[in-house]
């Protein structure tokens, strides 16, 4: 294949490129000398970068220092800060597709500026200049919404909440709570517990909540509850929900709420709600 392509213009080539992906472009990088150069052109990475770039740009927190559409794409991939510094954007890096993390300050959390019951923090691992920590509250709703227009059409997008738990957490395990995905007229639910399974608390635990338990597993969503999963940057993260946008969606709004359980928990550490293509193995 490389051999035909080495027979077309250069123009032609970075067309070509262009129509594949990310990943498939830097391949052709290495396959041979003469195909370095399309697969390096503004011509082939333009097309990798969204239409409406310069506007999202214009809102950056960020210096970018780019001579290339490529250079611009990876500077991208790692993420910058916009809107200030309060919102993340990225560019996935096989797809291209817009992601999207809204910090803690870009969300609605209830009683987030009472001192009694939350704390603003620095944290080393995050990519904000604070996060949320809980101190104690009884019953908890956080909501985060989006703009379609911010993200790209024809895509299905997974919300999910990023969290830490601390040593002196307590009440998390206990009982779940309810997430929520409402994308204009369509909405989905589940649950979801606040943190990884410890068995031995759990136990311990249901000896005083068990009958709570009950009363909210009645209440919310049949079937098996959610539990944070580990993420590569040390932190967690809970599955809000699934969403398709699609050429005229409407806003996104993204919820986690406990349902008249009112259990007494403390120690939930909240970075934010990462928005991010789906993955296909999912």
């Amino acid at each position: 294949m490389s051999t035909r392509l080495n027979m077309l213009p250069e123009d032609c080539i970075s067309t070509v490129l262009s129509l594949t992906s990310p990943p498939d472009a830097c391949r052709f990088m290495l396959v041979s000398s003469s195909l370095q150069s399309a697969a390096e052109s503004d011509t082939t990475w333009g097309r990798f970068l969204p239409s409406d770039l310069p506007r999202i740009l214009s809102r950056s927190h960020t210096q970018l220092d780019f001579f290339s559409k490529k250079e611009l794409f990876f500077q991208l991939w790692n993420s910058i800060l916009i809107d200030g510094g309060i919102r993340s954007f990225s560019l996935d890096k096989v797809s291209g597709i817009k992601c999207w993390v809204l910090s803690a300050r870009a969300l609605s959390i209830s009683l987030s500026n009472e001192p009694n019951h939350w704390t603003w923090t620095a944290n080393s691992t995050s990519r904000f200049s604070e996060v949320i920590e809980l101190k104690t509250i009884s019953n908890m709703e956080i909501e985060g919404s989006i703009h379609t227009e911010d993200l790209s059409p024809n895509t299905t997008y997974g919300a999910y909440l990023i969290i830490k738990v601390s040593d002196h957490s307590f009440g998390l395990d206990s009982i779940p709570c309810e997430t929520s995905i409402s994308n204009g007229t369509c909405s989905v639910t589940n649950t979801t517990y606040l943190c990884p399974l410890n068995e031995q608390k759990q136990q311990l635990e249901s000896l005083f909540f068990m009958n709570r338990r009950k009363m909210m597993e009645k209440r919310v969503v049949e079937g098996e509850c959610r539990r944070p999963s580990r993420r590569g940057d040390g932190w967690m993260e809970i599955k809000l929900g699934e969403f398709f946008v699609g050429e005229k969606s409407e806003g996104v709004k993204m919820n986690l709420m406990e349902v008249k359980g009112h259990q007494l928990k403390g120690g939930l550490i909240i970075e934010g709600i990462e928005v991010k293509p789906k993955c296909e193995q999912a």
